[in-house]
């Protein structure tokens, strides 16, 4: 994809000063402001990564000035009392499971979509806060050029992935364990889909000095590492093996760190596993995710699976206005990726409108601006996705919700 100058923005058909749009246009409450205005000749929207550094900037400036204030931390920074493995290794527990009131000291059992406050949640919350500290500094240097946010973003780099004391093993054998029945399941892949963001961010840092080459082929070399677990290791095997949105961050995963470690022909399989796995077991004819629909919080889970399955297409179909290109693959019924987001693009401009259960938790708190409707914006050339994204509130408040919302810089997709 060609690179924006981000400094020296092309001429653009979006009116950036102007914060106003149809409520007709776009699907949307006619209280609601949306960031770009179109044109009514305009046969297609026209957004670059100029648009999305102008609307965000900040936003991500500031986020980015808070987090120079703030040194890196790892996982190994919090001891896991619970945990079969080391202090570098990741450990986290299944959401989802509280003591039996019948016994009290026995094994847990499933409360679904309840979050259990007391599991151990140290580990994942400081991924997440390295998930969102390192592609904002990246963000940041894309807009200003300040190598003050590429070093520090830098810092958090090393000691995550290159510095032995610090760092965290290529491994989550011990991830979404559960009290008194496993040390460690397949469903903990996923923890890591907060990486994918921060390696796309590595590959801006590229472009600068921030790391030597030396440091960037180790951090190949750990990437590789951690892909051949989730290939060969019996929790990475029993993730690729899901049905529902886990099998979608499996895929989304696999894909995002083969493209940063070479490994073409994992890429390959990942695109195969989309058309012959993903989408036809996964979307009903009319659009709607049924595996999602099923659990405690569907609005929750089909917005989650939309959004992995548009930052995969995003990821490994850079031409997509070609057959070859995932955001055009039909199924035998005629149906594109596309079905999915028309099916839910009315809740999401206007949630009451809702028809199924509402979810046990944290409701209230979505949607936010959800990359799908941005790269389905662009890749199927729909003003109204784009405009609807640009009105939505940029970031979660909860974490509950960030934890389920991967790519929080969409600058970082766009260039």
């Amino acid at each position: 994809m060609r690179e924006a100058n981000i400094n020296n923005p092309p001429r653009i058909i979006i009116n950036r000063r102007k914060f106003c749009f149809s409520a007709a246009t776009l699907l949307a409450s006619a209280h609601a402001k949306s960031l770009f205005v179109f044109t009514k000749n305009e046969a297609a929207p026209s957004i670059t990564a100029s648009d999305v550094a102008s609307v965000d900037r900040d936003r991500v400036l500031h986020a980015a000035n808070e987090f120079l204030k703030q040194a890196p931390l790892t996982i190994t920074a919090y001891t896991a009392k619970r945990s079969s493995g080391g202090p570098n290794d990741y450990f986290s527990e299944g959401d989802y499971w509280w003591p039996d009131p019948k016994a009290p000291s026995g094994p847990y059992v499933r409360r679904d979509g309840f979050s259990n406050p007391e599991n151990f949640n140290a580990h994942r919350d400081a991924l997440i806060r390295m998930s969102l500290h390192v592609p904002a500094l990246v963000a940041a240097w894309l807009i200003t050029k300040d190598v003050r946010y590429s070093h520090h973003a830098s810092a958090h780099i090393r000691a995550w992935f290159l510095n032995s004391e610090t760092r965290m093993n290529p491994s989550l054998q011990y991830a979404q364990a559960i009290h008194g029945i496993t040390t460690g399941r397949g469903t903990g892949i996923i923890d890591t889909v907060h990486l994918i963001e921060v390696v796309r961010a590595i590959q801006h840092l590229e472009r600068t000095n921030a790391l030597s080459s030396v440091e960037y082929a180790n951090l190949r070399s750990w990437f590789a590492d951690y892909l051949a677990c989730m290939q060969n290791s019996p929790n990475g095997k029993e993730e690729e093996a899901s049905t529902n949105n886990h099998g979608t961050c499996w895929i989304e995963q696999a894909a995002a760190f083969a493209v940063f470690t070479g490994k073409q022909n994992v890429v390959e399989y990942c695109r195969d596993c989309f058309r012959n796995k993903l989408l036809p077991t996964q979307m009903a004819d009319n659009g709607s995710f049924p595996l999602e629909l099923a659990r405690s919080k569907p609005y929750s889970y089909s917005i989650f699976n939309l959004d992995v399955l548009s930052i995969f297409c995003q990821l490994v179909s850079e031409d997509k206005s070609t057959p070859d290109s995932l955001w055009q693959y039909k199924l035998p019924n005629g149906n594109t990726y596309q079905k999915a987001i028309e099916f839910m693009l009315p809740f999401l401009a206007d949630k009451s409108k809702w028809p199924y259960p509402h979810d046990v938790e944290y409701f209230d708190d979505l949607p936010n601006r959800q990359p799908s409707l941005l790269f389905a914006g662009l890749a199927y050339r729909q003003r109204k996705y784009i405009a609807l994204w640009s009105m939505l509130p940029p970031m979660p408040k909860s974490a509950e919700i960030i934890r389920n919302f991967p790519v929080r810089q969409p600058l970082l997709w766009l260039s």
